[in-house]
């Protein structure tokens, strides 16, 4: 039986029960998990998650990040007896997390309405493709299908081929985070009235969410935003640079910054020339400006480049690889990355607990836990009373 470290941050009186698996549901688990609170993630007996096997072959380190912190259990929901631990640990619970296709805890008699009945403070975050309403609800949503409904996939990448992706799961990541907030605001209400509510998040809306302007654009100005690849269009100078060893940002679209950028290349009258003196000038011209900037930037190194622009207080940044991270002293001085306590990954880093706060920090307690099922005897015995004879029963049986 595995032991828990004590929980730390501003969360630690809070208890969540994950069903679920893969990203989208798992991630809110995460944010809550790293906040202190006693997360409780349900597998299936023998299978688990199955993003415990996603990675590079040898190398499934995902699973480490989005369960880090949780306690691992199993029970089988397609038998009574599962199901029935969830309602038992429901009554002893502040949130139910699930990110099941809608409908299947109905089928599973873990409905809203049942399990509101057991506790009628449970906050019930849902999180899935297309909510839990509407003609789409019953359709198998993944982060890439909610990413393009929600508009972004078609603005992303370059304007002569197909939309690109982010190398993230980015929808999935959305629909977490505002799971999350969704969840703390329930909470919040239930702080004032005794009262649970269920939280409906979707991927597509969490997307959509953060698609600025897109939908009013089009609809007073007909106007549809298109694949701009590193630029935004007529923001400028705002993009991606090539120096001799690397690539830097730099970013000085507003009048006086750009001023300083025009020190910064060693031509400070360009300020004033006609084709880029105003922030419209300059959006009209922005590919001569661009070229011009790149002209100035290929023959230096991007310490160079990065020093120069510090030194004239113009925005730039490195474009970061991993290694970059792990080497940056803004990183180290910040903590932005920790060591995670891993019996798998001796040594491991990962990203730390975000945001930061000051009267009740938080750490990272383990990487998700290998073995499946690692605190299922802890759980049951210290919050159902189970005793361990019961739990060998269970697991006997192949309900746990």
């Amino acid at each position: 039986m595995t032991q828990s470290p004590p929980r730390t941050g501003p969360l630690t009186d809070l208890r969540v029960i994950e069903l679920g698996q893969l990203i989208a549901g798992p991630f809110c688990g995460q944010i809550f998990a790293d906040m202190g609170a006693d997360v409780i993630k349900v597998e299936p007996p023998g299978q688990g998650d199955p993003l415990r096997e996603w990675g590079r072959e040898g190398f499934p380190l995902w699973w480490s990040v989005v369960a880090r912190g949780k306690r691992c259990i199993t029970a089988n929901l397609r038998e009574r007896e599962g199901q029935d631990l969830v309602r038992r640990l429901v009554a002893e619970a502040d949130f139910l997390l699930e990110n099941f296709r809608p409908g299947t805890l109905e089928k599973w008699g873990l409905s809203y309405e049942a399990l509101q009945a057991i506790n009628p403070r449970l906050i019930m975050i849902r999180v899935s493709g297309y909510g839990q309403t509407g003609p789409y609800a019953e359709r198998a949503g993944y982060a890439s299908v909610g990413e393009a409904m929600g508009g972004l996939r078609y603005v992303m990448g370059e304007a002569d081929r197909v939309p690109s992706r982010a190398g993230i799961s980015l929808g999935d990541s959305l629909a977490g985070l505002y799971a999350a907030l969704g969840a703390l605001a329930a909470l919040h209400h239930r702080e004032k009235t005794g009262e649970g509510q269920m939280i409906d998040a979707t991927i597509y809306e969490s997307v959509l969410s953060v698609m600025e302007g897109l939908v009013p654009e089009y609809q007073f100005e007909g106007y549809t935003r298109e694949r701009s690849g590193s630029i935004l269009p007529n923001i400028a100078p705002s993009n991606i640079y090539t120096g001799s060893d690397g690539m830097v940002i730099v970013a000085a679209n507003q009048d006086t910054v750009f001023a300083r950028l025009c020190t910064a290349i060693g031509q400070p009258d360009l300020k004033d020339h006609p084709d880029y003196k105003s922030h419209v000038a300059r959006g009209q011209h922005q590919k001569t400006l661009d070229d011009l900037i790149q002209a100035w930037a290929c023959t230096r190194t991007i310490d160079d480049i990065e020093a120069t622009m510090i030194a004239n207080g113009v925005p730039v940044g490195k474009v970061y690889r991993a290694a970059d991270m792990l080497a940056d002293p803004h990183y180290a001085a910040r903590q932005s990355l920790v060591d995670v306590p891993s019996q798998r990954w001796p040594g491991l880093k990962q990203q730390n607990v975000f945001p930061k706060l000051s009267a009740t920090p938080s750490r990272i307690r383990w990487a998700g836990p290998d073995q499946i099922g690692s605190h299922t005897e802890e759980v049951l015995t210290e919050i159902l009373n189970l005793t361990p004879e019961q739990v060998a029963k269970l697991r006997a049986s192949g309900i746990v």
